[in-house]
């Protein structure tokens, strides 16, 4: 996962878009994927503020959709930290 962390920093967005590194989820979720094997590693991300991301969670991904309990635990996440910033 550092890696695809790596290359979309040092790649941009976009690039990492094309390379289907990250892709969005919803209005305030981005999903970033990472290989390893025959795993598929994600991590669902939101912007924070600026370049700042926070990275809400990680699982591993069996389906092609991304399940709605994954989701649902990031915005569940989204909700905390914006209560914190209050």
């Amino acid at each position: 996962m550092l890696a695809t962390i790596d290359n979309v920093q040092s790649k941009g967005l976009l690039v990492a878009q094309r390379m289907q590194w990250i892709k969005k989820i919803d209005n305030d979720f981005f999903e970033l994927s990472a290989k390893t094997g025959r795993n598929i590693q994600r991590g669902l991300y939101f912007h924070a503020s600026g370049n700042h991301m926070v990275i809400t969670h990680g699982f591993t991904k069996k389906t092609q959709k991304t399940p709605v309990n994954q989701i649902k635990h990031a915005h569940d996440i989204l909700r905390e930290y914006r209560e914190e910033l209050q």
